[in-house]
């Protein structure tokens, strides 16, 4: 047995919303740091749709459609970047962003009606609350809980520090 093996990478959870403007704001930060340690790091999406944002639950549904079509990123990205527009226009918005995609935007809206991915959504805010998630954008890395939803400001230094301390930590224990 070879100790070559890579060790698996460190997970980012990122508690977010697509109709949230602070997550639209923390976006960058999300990038920098998928930029920053590639492989090293997973970055994950959770789901928690919260009430005041009425087409956040679709969203979070077209988000899950749009990975299962193998283009999750790319439309939260671009769904995160019209937030405003979702809150005016929405779920017609998020067609619309399946479409510009090359998505199957019929399939996006069956998905939509006959609600496929709700269990994945309403699983993801379940383990939220449970965790004591109370607004987005929320991270979890390393067992630690960082909330965004007050203020950005140093939370991607912070997510650094956590993050440059259990890798070199993996490392050493080789």
């Amino acid at each position: 047995m070879s100790d070559s093996t890579p060790a698996a990478p460190l997970v980012l959870d990122v508690w977010c919303e697509l109709q949230c403007p602070d997550c639209h704001r923390a976006l960058s930060d999300v990038q920098a740091l998928r930029a920053r340690y590639g492989d090293r790091l997973e970055v994950r999406l959770r789901h928690f749709p919260l009430e005041k944002h009425k087409h956040a639950y679709a969203a979070a549904q077209a988000a899950e459609e749009a990975a299962a079509q193998g283009r999750g990123r790319p439309y939260v990205e671009a769904v995160l970047a019209r937030c405003g527009d979702l809150d005016r226009s929405g779920e017609p918005l998020l067609i619309e962003v399946a479409r510009e995609l090359g998505l199957d935007a019929e399939e996006m809206d069956t998905a939509l009606i006959d609600g496929r991915h709700m269990l994945i959504v309403d699983a993801d805010q379940a383990e939220g609350k449970a965790i004591g998630v109370t607004g987005t954008p929320t991270y979890v890395i390393g067992g630690e809980r960082l909330d965004g939803g007050k203020s950005q400001d140093g939370l991607r230094e912070r997510i650094e520090e956590i993050a440059d301390r259990l890798l070199a930590e993996g490392t050493d224990r080789g």
